[in-house]
């Protein structure tokens, strides 16, 4: 597994990952595919990469906390950076690169003038929550694409609105990538995998159960009424919203200062 940080770097490791692809063997696709995260690699992330390769021939991991994402009063600064941990997971699945660049290679000119435009549908759900959300994913997304130059990338269902708003944007830019939507992993009691669980206190891990069970109500009924009163049980867990949009049931709520978000469809109880 090779490391880089710079744009040479990447840009003469990718071009080996070509090679190598290409020259594999005759039952090969050549395919390259990327997983992007912000680090801090849990089991969702595993299921990523591992689910990228089985279907490709090269996988490349991006890890970048993306400052374009983050609101003022959001947790840039905290969240966490677990480099160590992260490369040993990324060998573990055997990712072949791994893209690590520092804010100032990912934007050199510091943070871009021009961004891309989400469009209508980052007016609900996480993009009324966090304004400007996707308008930073968005960029970031598309320059790793321009930099990686996959052929299929890895996102998780838990983020569906993402998943959709990346979707949206490959098909209405043209773009030659086949974006595959990977299962949410839960624990075992249902609670979806996440980077900010670790924010959790015992107590606060207990109680953001609720939102598995709420979007099981919601998708058992088909009634948002019910999700509430699962939510209605648990007084301190804040509901931001809880909602039916995208195909699936989707909620976000706060924990005491932990904001977690999840979904299911509605076929699912």
């Amino acid at each position: 597994m090779k490391v880089v940080t710079t744009r040479d770097e990447l840009r003469a490791a990718r071009a080996e990952l070509s090679v190598r692809a290409d020259t594999t063997g005759a039952d090969t696709t050549g395919e390259v595919g990327v997983v992007m995260t912000m680090g801090a690699l849990h089991a969702g992330h595993e299921a990523l990469l591992r689910r990228a390769r089985a279907d490709v021939d090269a996988v490349v991991l991006t890890i970048f906390v993306n400052p374009l994402q983050f609101g003022p009063a959001e947790d840039f600064d905290r969240y966490p950076r677990t480099m160590e941990a992260d490369l040993a997971l990324a060998r573990a699945c055997g990712v072949d690169l791994v893209f690590a660049p520092t804010r100032e290679v990912m934007y050199p000119g510091g943070d871009p003038v021009v961004r891309v435009d989400p469009g209508p549908g980052a007016d609900v759900f996480e993009g009324a929550s966090r304004p400007g959300f996707f308008h930073g994913v968005l960029t970031v997304v598309n320059k790793l694409f321009a930099l990686t130059r996959p052929d299929a990338a890895y996102f998780g269902e838990k983020d569906y609105q993402q998943l959709s708003m990346i979707r949206a944007m490959v098909r209405d830019f043209d773009l030659p990538i086949d974006v595959r939507g990977v299962p949410t992993v839960r624990e075992p009691d249902g609670l979806a995998l996440s980077s900010r669980n670790r924010y959790l206190s015992p107590v606060e891990r207990e109680q953001a159960l609720v939102l598995h069970r709420a979007l099981a109500a919601c998708a058992a009924t088909g009634s948002v009424d019910a999700g509430m009163a699962e939510y209605a049980k648990v007084p301190e867990v804040k509901v931001d919203y809880l909602a039916w949009g995208e195909g699936r049931w989707l909620t976000a709520a706060w924990v005491g200062g932990t904001r977690l978000i999840d979904n299911t469809e509605a076929s699912n109880s």
